[in-house]
């Protein structure tokens, strides 16, 4: 199946958050893949996350929640989970408005420290996301509550030489959540060895495939992707 990409700015609070969606008719769910930034995950690797999805039946939203101007200016800014985990629910309320999209249900699959931001989001919007993947990253910066309050099913995978290991498993180990944890033998922290993205990829396929409901039929025909204006500010702050 042939899918329409789209560049897009997402408004989420005051920024304008740079996505890219690849969606058609017809798709089994919407997978939302956050990245807290560029710099520790070449874009390359996760268009290839995204296109293993996409070959798996899914339409696919990735999504930078930092611009580039705040990850200059502060090296820090992507350990702000509470404003990266804001900044998801803004990118799930744009999706409730886009009309295509509408019926899919919504995977989040997190790398890094939007591994703490997806959860915290799914804390604080249980009723919109489905189902979570995290590959490795920092789970816990979402807080020991959001943790054991989550209800949204959680897959963690990670990779067997990651160093971050013993956090991971301590933020696992709160979830109350139905929940899976998977290795990836000989796997460092970004899965750069031989094979290692090809196996998070079919895991977490295959969490999705079992999480995820089946997509409302809509109504009517629908029409195109709403895309806002970067030249006209959001208002209000996250």
């Amino acid at each position: 199946m042939k899918l329409r990409n789209t560049t897009l700015s997402i408004p989420a609070g005051n920024a304008w958050l740079d996505a890219r969606l690849s969606h058609a008719p017809g798709l089994a769910g919407l997978i939302v893949i956050l990245k807290p930034g560029a710099v520790l995950d070449p874009e390359a690797r996760e268009a290839y996350i995204a296109r293993a999805i996409q070959d798996a039946g899914y339409a696919t939203l990735l999504v930078d929640l930092l611009t580039h101007h705040e990850e200059v200016r502060d090296p820090d800014a992507r350990y702000n989970v509470p404003q990266l985990a804001n900044r998801v629910v803004a990118v799930a309320e744009w999706i409730a408005h886009q009309a295509p999209l509408q019926g899919l249900p919504i995977g989040l699959l997190a790398l890094d420290t939007a591994c703490g931001a997806a959860v915290r989001a799914g804390w604080k919007a249980p009723d919109v996301f489905a189902a979570l993947v995290c590959r490795g990253g920092r789970p816990d910066l979402a807080g020991a509550t959001p943790l054991a309050v989550l209800t949204v099913p959680v897959c963690m995978v990670v990779g067997g030489q990651d160093p971050g290991r013993a956090i991971v498993t301590r933020a696992y180990e709160l979830i109350s959540a139905r929940k899976q944890w998977h290795d990836v033998p000989g796997a460092s922290e970004l899965f750069i060895e031989p094979g290692s993205l090809d196996a998070f990829c079919q895991l977490a396929i295959g969490w999705f495939k079992s999480e995820l409901p089946s997509p409302l039929v809509p109504d009517s025909p629908s029409p195109a992707i709403a895309t806002p204006n970067p030249e006209t500010p959001p208002q209000g702050a996250d």
